[in-house]
This record gives C-alpha cells, structure tokens and sequence, in this order.
C-alpha cells in the first residue's frame, strides 16, 4: 500500500483534533437546523435557528448538557427584547445602545453566566433582520429549532473521547521533566556555572506553562468521559488522568525548588565543583533514575491496555528502587564529606530532601492509595449531592443481594 503524501497525512492527523472535529459537527448541526427551520418557519431565511445550534453543540456531550440550556436562555431572552423593542421604536443608533445595555443587564439577573454578551448579540441580530414583531416570533421557533437539533446531534453523534490528546500532552511534559532531570545530572558533574544553574532555574520555572496547558487537555478530556455513551468506565479514566497529573505537577514544582538550591549552591562555589568526583556521581546517578522513572510513571496513567501498564509499572518500580539506592549512597557520602567540610550543608540536605519528595511522589504504592481516596471522595460527593438516586441504588443492589440469597 503506498504512503500517504506528507500533506495528506498532517491532514488525516489533524482531522482528529478537537477544533477540526469541532469545526464539522457545527458546521453540520448548523446546516441542520436550518433546512428544519426552513420546513417549519415561515421566514424565507431563518439565520436564527443555524446560530443556536452553533452555539450549542460544543466540543463533549457533557458541555454541550450543561452549557446549551444557559446558551437556549440567553438567546431567548434576547429575542424577548428585541420583541419589545421592534414594537415601541425602530432600529436607530440611540435605540440599538439601549438595546444593548438592557440585554446585559437583564442577561446577569436571567442568570445568564458567561453567555451574557450573547443576550445582546440575539436581539441586535433579530432587530436588525426584522423590525416587525409578529415575525420576531418565528425567531423564537428557529431558536428552539436550533438548540433541539443542537442538543439531538450530540446525543446520537456523541462527540469523539478526547483522552488520546491529553495523554499525549501528559506524556510530552513528562519528556521535558525528563530532559530536564538529565540536564542537571550532567551538571552536577562537574564544575557548574552561576548561569548554567540559572538555565536550568530558569527551564524549571517554564514547566508551570506547559502544566497548564496539559490541565487544559485534561478538563477537555474529563468532559469528554462524562454522560459519553462510548465509555463504560468514565469516572476510573478521569481519576486515573487527573491523579496522575497532580503528581507531576507536584513532581515539578519539587523540580522547581531543586534547581534553586543547586543555583545556590553554584553562587556559593564559583571557583570549585559543586561536588566531589564521587558524590557528583551518584547524584548522577539519581537523577537519571528520576528522569525514567518520570517518563514511566506518565507511560502507566496514560496506558489502557493492561499488558503495556504492567510493562510501565515494573519499570518504574525498577527505576525508583535504583534511585533510592544511589540516593542513599549520595547521602552516605554526602555526610561524610559534611562532617570533614561542614560548608553549605543545609542546601546538602535540601537536595536529598527533594529527591526524597519526588521518589515519593511517584511511588507506585503511594498512587494507588491517592486513587482509593479519590473514588472514595468523588462517591461521597456523588451520594451527597443526589441522595435519591444513592438511594435508588442501594434498593437496586439490596434486592439482587436478597434475591441471589434466597436462591
């Protein structure tokens, strides 16, 4: 079979991006509503239901649930205005000021939330088609029409699980940390400038962008697994995701701290290296370990297929026990020089003290744990916040338990 052109490829890779896959499915429920709208509205071009539906079919089913009945409301709201206003005065620039002023503040006590702009946006755009107010209220059908086809387009073309994105984007910063960890292993090797050790400060520091940015993915595919007819095991998959980016973002922020001591610790020692030959080399040592381990770690929250998740666990159990090893050598020579040349010794300390934290923070044993609490926490929250279906459920389970029983 012959390859693909690169051209054609890059486009085969960008058609499963959320905005291209955002960009059809608007594009098509807009199309949509207005052919509906064409059938049922007796407006020879009603522009108003192919807008609703733009606004409501969003990028997750759960966006579009929770999103389209504040979008439906804004909009309706504002062709109420505009009703009013085409009835008592015309289109005039003083009159579409008061307009605009009235929707935004009729759309904050509507309850509108951040769709309030789009209050005015409806009543300029139904004022401006039309300043008969018997045929503003065929823009009311065309919005009904549009957030119907909107909400009925997501809910039997459920939108794409967006969870391959975000573990790349997981995947892609636990490379960099990696990098990083590799870059300071080297360092630590010999003699370390003030501005090598501020570099490194400094890539540190750049890794709080790149967290966001990968929370971003993750929110989107969170909202993805919600009420998404496609997964079975939505809440597991979000718990996973999300627990395991807490632990490197505090992996990181641990990363932070550890570049500004050693960027300390260079200011201090400008005319020696930061540490003898056989300390230095098993500090190396560690942060290698730490880098792999990191990438490791990031492979197993990411991996659903369970063979590849065994693979990733034994090779970060494999990479933090080694750590720990060369960890606890380091420390032992660590002392030793610190008792014959007590110089700088609480930045010694501080070191080991982050490695520590980071060794914890990616324990295999320690994630398990913070994903118990987490299903434990969200099913609390969950009975608490709808008691009745909790209750629906234990009935449900009870009477299987009493029927299995009394067969």
């Amino acid at each position: 079979m012959p390859e693909l052109p690169d051209p054609l490829t890059s486009l085969v890779r960008r058609g499963r991006e959320p905005a291209v896959a955002q960009t059809l499915r608007s594009t098509t429920a807009a199309v949509i509503a207005y052919v509906v709208a064409l059938w049922l509205s007796s407006e020879p071009v009603p522009l108003t239901a192919p807008l609703t539906a733009l606004l409501v079919v969003q990028v997750t089913l759960y966006s579009t649930l929770t999103t389209s009945i504040r979008r439906v409301n804004s909009v309706v709201v504002g062709v109420f205005i505009a009703i009013g206003f085409s009835t008592m005065v015309g289109l005039t620039w003083w009159s579409l000021g008061l307009i605009i002023l009235a929707s935004l503040v009729i759309g904050r006590f509507v309850r509108a939330g951040e769709f309030v702009p789009e209050v005015a946006i409806s009543a300029m755009l139904v004022l401006g088609v039309t300043r008969v107010a018997e045929s503003a209220w065929d823009r009311v059908l065309e919005t009904l029409i549009g957030a119907i086809v909107g909400l009925l387009f997501n809910v039997f073309f459920a939108p794409p699980v967006w969870v391959q994105p975000a573990s790349e984007a997981i995947e892609h910063l636990s490379r960099r940390m990696g990098r990083l960890l590799r870059r300071i292993g080297e360092e630590v090797d010999g003699r370390t400038t003030v501005e090598e050790a501020a570099a490194r400060l400094y890539e540190a520091r750049r890794l709080d962008h790149d967290i966001v940015e990968v929370d971003a993915e993750l929110r989107q595919a969170e909202d993805s697994l919600r009420l998404n007819p496609r997964v079975k095991e939505g809440q597991l998959f979000r718990v996973v995701l999300r627990t395991g980016l807490d632990a490197l973002e505090i992996a990181a922020v641990v990363l932070r701290v550890t570049c500004r001591t050693l960027t300390d610790l260079a200011k201090e020692r400008t005319d020696e290296p930061l540490f003898e030959e056989e300390v230095a080399s098993a500090l190396q040592e560690v942060f290698t370990h730490l880098a792999l381990a990191v990438e490791s770690f990031a492979v197993l929250i990411t991996t659903q297929v369970s063979t590849n998740a065994e693979d990733a666990e034994d090779r970060l159990v494999s990479e933090l026990a080694a750590g720990r090893a060369s960890r606890d050598r380091a420390a032992d020579l660590l002392l030793v020089r610190v008792l014959e040349h007590p110089r700088q010794w609480q930045l010694h300390g501080a070191i080991l003290t982050e490695i520590d934290r980071i060794l914890d923070e990616l324990d295999v044993e320690e994630r398990s744990r913070r994903l118990v609490e987490e299903l434990d926490r969200r099913s609390r929250e969950q009975q608490d916040r709808y008691p009745l279906l909790a209750g629906i459920r234990r009935r449900v389970r009870t009477s299987r338990y009493g029927w299995r029983s009394s067969a």
